[in-house]
């Protein structure tokens, strides 16, 4: 009993960063709130809480979502991948070595999202031209670099004929 009202939990099993995971979580709770407080998984940021910046984005069953918007029991029997599933150190994903080899990182802040936005438009389309690139991302907001640096950035790896 929570403040005199009783609330359930969704028992959920999904697949994170490859893994298979289950978790009991209220119906309320957003998937952001449930990478950063249940699974410790910090890439997801929150910046306007309203899907307008794209800080939170991951991809869900392949699709560019804001982790937000989306409600943790949309999430039963799907794939999610955030930033941390992408590629780390040892391993970089080529988007991730083209945005350090280009400049597309700065802050930081919103690269994580910019990445999988990026990843997401790759996975369907190989080799998008730089308008397309545009338009992929242009849910993603960023303060630092103006754009060009992340474009030259997906455009480069698209070339190298990424696969997922």
């Amino acid at each position: 009993m929570r403040n005199g009202m009783s609330q359930d939990l969704l028992s959920l099993a999904f697949t994170l960063n490859g893994e298979t995971v289950s978790v009991r979580v209220e119906p309320h709770r957003t998937l952001l709130w449930l990478l950063r407080e249940h699974f410790d998984l910090i890439g997801a940021k929150e910046g306007c809480g309203v899907g307008e910046c794209g800080g939170c984005t991951v991809l869900l069953d392949g699709q560019a979502v804001n982790a937000c918007l989306v409600l943790a029991g949309k999430v039963d029997g799907a794939d999610v991948l955030t930033v941390e599933g992408l590629g780390g150190p040892e391993a970089l994903h080529p988007l991730q070595r083209w945005f350090v080899e280009k400049h597309a990182v700065q802050c930081g802040f919103c690269t994580p999202g910019m990445l999988l936005s990026a990843k997401a438009l790759l996975d369907r389309n190989p080799q998008p031209s730089r308008e397309e690139i545009r338009v992929a991302i242009a849910g993603n907001l960023c303060r630092c670099t103006g754009y060009d640096a992340i474009v030259d950035a997906v455009y480069a790896a698209s070339r190298e004929a990424i696969r997922p």
